[in-house]
């Protein structure tokens, strides 16, 4: 064959790979967002973890960006879901009086509506828990909604029988993708209410955290390591406040007794991988559909989850495990070389809505106050990143509202209703584990400070200093909760 024609062919079959790809670029690509409840970033096998089984998870991030440090702004089902709409931190989204509901004016930019207004077709299935302003209904805010609740986990089904949550949303999910239009993008929110404990049925195993059908008698066999911070002279080192929190209080619902721990934390792990298996079902309707190849996903949670660790139960507090949460990203459009990438950027729940606008290729509203991810996924690295972030905890009890910053290093919390201040400082380089308390290490003033005023800029810049809680009328329960008794 001529040498100049083979050349000739060459060229052509780069261009035309050059072409294909910048069509894929251009085109608007549809996103998959599942968000779990109560849920650590280390519970998954992806994530190092021995015991819980997520192949699917493990799947996105082998062939995706596993975020290893990946935070919560506020850690609480209903705040953190509204964050996740509005891009807002809580004192941003909120009001002096309630904290934890979103008012009008942070309404006005919801993601699902961005996304409508760039051409998408969006649906929400599951747990929406968000406590909107007077007259507020999420279904306004859909071309599909149906909010899918725990309390019972299993649902009696037409035919008589009895389906669970996760499952429910999973159907819900596929035939939200089945019925989509050839020529037009979607948004599909599938957020579940697992791994959720039923509050309201305490026995142990089943009852407190029901698992689906499909991942039964899975981890019978395996007895669970017990916390790893579980010692009880680390409870013991807990402030008083701390120590009488709704963190003690649901520790003795779960995790108090040998035998009650095995047959919860094995039920939970089987709720984790009962999401996971939904995943698979919804990637492979993704692909019998032949839309898996321009449609991202997105897994996160959320918020953590202490599993026992510290003496504690639920998330709240300020520790690692209360706020770290799991986030895989996966872009069927990534090169092979940019696939399988565990990055460290320090990223934050109110960063999605941003991302997700920016995959759309819509202007993000200038209200929102994360950043997009999409850069970090697509390779880069941007020189500007966040270097700390701010954290906070407004609602439940006094015992538990607190305010505070993260950076790499450095862990700073204050628990502005307690009298006097409760403060803490973690040096997370020599104490990894936030085991000690330098406020008062005459070595660690300097840093303090530094902290401190940190801190102040940013509860300046996110909407001033919260009111005690005890000036509040109401919290989402319908009345102040009050310390436990001394």
């Amino acid at each position: 064959m001529n040498s100049r024609f083979v050349l000739f062919l060459l060229i052509l079959a780069s261009a035309l790979r050059t072409s294909v790809t910048a069509d894929a670029a251009d085109k608007q690509p549809n996103i998959v967002f599942f968000l779990t409840d109560d849920q650590r970033n280390d519970t998954l096998g992806c994530a190092g973890h021995p015991i819980v089984k997520t192949p699917n998870v493990d799947d996105l991030a082998a062939n995706g960006v596993h975020f290893q440090n990946m935070f919560v702004q506020h850690s609480i089902c209903w705040v953190s879901r509204a964050t996740l709409m509005t891009g807002l931190t809580c004192r941003s989204f909120g009001s002096k009086q309630k904290p934890d509901t979103v008012t009008p004016q942070a309404v006005e930019s919801l993601s699902p509506d961005v996304m409508r207004a760039a051409g998408y077709r969006t649906g929400f299935f599951g747990k929406w828990h968000i406590r909107g302003p007077q007259g507020f209904k999420p279904q306004d805010h859909f071309d599909e909604f149906e909010g899918i609740n725990r309390a019972p986990y299993y649902k009696k089904q037409p035919d008589g029988t009895l389906r669970h949550e996760t499952e429910i949303i999973g159907d819900r999910g596929v035939d939200f993708i089945k019925s989509q239009p050839k020529d037009k993008p979607f948004v599909l929110n599938l957020w579940f209410n697992a791994a959720h404990a039923e509050d309201g049925d305490k026995r142990p195993g089943i009852g407190h955290f029901p698992w689906t059908k499909a991942t039964h008698p899975m981890y019978e066999d395996i007895k669970v390591p017990p916390p790893r911070l579980g010692a009880a002279e680390i409870f013991e080192s807990q402030p008083q406040h701390l120590k009488d929190s709704i963190n003690r209080e649901r520790f003795f619902w779960r995790w108090d007794t040998p035998d009650k721990y095995q047959s919860n934390i094995r039920a939970y792990f089987r709720m984790i991988t009962g999401i996971d298996i939904v995943i698979g079902r919804i990637r492979a309707t993704l692909k019998e559909q032949g839309l898996d190849d321009n449609t991202i996903i997105v897994y996160s949670a959320d918020n953590g989850y202490y599993m026992g660790d510290r003496g504690f139960a639920g998330k709240w507090s300020h520790y690692e495990q209360s706020l770290r949460v799991p986030l895989v990203i996966y872009d069927p459009r990534l090169p092979e070389n940019q696939r399988g990438r565990k990055v460290d950027q320090l990223v934050m729940n109110m960063d999605i809505p941003a991302t997700v606008v920016d995959w759309a290729g819509a202007a993000v509203p200038e209200s929102y106050q994360g950043r997009s991810l999409k850069p970090i996924v697509d390779g880069g690295t941007p020189s500007d990143w966040r270097t700390d972030f701010f954290c906070e905890h407004n609602v439940l009890a006094p015992t538990l509202t607190w305010e505070g910053v993260r950076d790499q290093r450095y862990v700073y919390a204050r628990y502005y209703d307690q009298q006097p201040l409760s403060e803490f400082l973690h040096d997370l380089q020599s104490d990894p584990d936030q085991l000690k308390n330098f406020v008062n290490d005459p070595e660690y003033k300097a840093t303090l400070t530094k902290m401190r005023e940190r801190c102040d800029e940013l509860v300046n810049k996110y909407g001033g200093p919260m009111i005690p809680m005890e000036q509040r009328p109401t919290t989402i329960y319908g009345a102040r909760r009050p310390a436990v008794k001394k």
